[in-house]
């Protein structure tokens, strides 16, 4: 496939809109218990749709599978697993926090995490220090702790400001601290995304 990057940006765009707003339809489910809803939601977002998907773009897809070493096969999977735990503790975020103050804490340590594990796990790291575009990646994770920070300041201030009744009616289980770290570790175990995609190499 030749590079594309217009339909890159494009594709990351309408990625990026699902992602923003796949939450919303979860507040208007009511009677069933966060873990229920949020599986259902699971099986469907990171099962049944990319194996539909896959499918369609590639009829050879399980053949593939198949026919792939199997030490590929398990890091992906490994690797797979430990990002999934990453999801599942995103939604813990979002229950914790909030849906505003929960997807910039998570997201952003996310994206801070995943860009600085890989480089600091196969010890190229200190070479972004060296030219112009790592320089440049350092500085967007720079900025992007910096409205962490804002947003983690945002928080404080808020908890501060509500009454236990407040939290109670406007996030059912507002727990900052708490919330904050489910983040943190949200944020390490969603770097094992690339870990995948690099085990996952010789099945491409």
């Amino acid at each position: 496939m030749e590079p594309n990057p217009f339909l890159g940006v494009f594709l990351h765009a309408v990625g990026g809109l699902a992602a923003g707003s796949f939450y919303l339809p979860f507040k208007k489910v009511k009677g069933w218990s966060w873990e229920v809803y949020w599986i259902i939601g699971g099986v469907f977002s990171w099962i049944v749709t990319p194996m539909v998907v896959a499918y369609s773009l590639n009829p050879r897809l399980f053949e593939i599978i198949a026919n792939a070493p199997s030490r590929a096969l398990l890091g992906t999977f490994g690797f797979g697993v430990l990002w999934g735990i990453g999801g599942l503790t995103f939604g813990l975020t979002v229950r914790y926090l909030g849906l505003s103050l929960g997807y910039a804490l998570a997201l952003g340590l996310c994206a801070a995490f995943g860009t600085l594990i890989p480089p600091l796990a196969d010890g190229t790291l200190p070479g972004l220090f060296r030219d112009a575009s790592g320089l440049t990646i350092l500085s967007g994770v720079g900025i992007c702790l910096f409205g962490i920070a804002l947003s983690g300041r945002a928080g404080m201030v808020k908890e501060k400001e509500l009454t236990d009744e407040e939290k109670a009616e406007t996030i059912q289980e507002f727990n900052f601290a708490k919330g904050v770290w489910v983040a943190i570790f949200c944020g390490i175990m969603s770097a094992c995304m690339a870990f995948a995609f690099q085990a996952g190499k010789p099945i491409a």
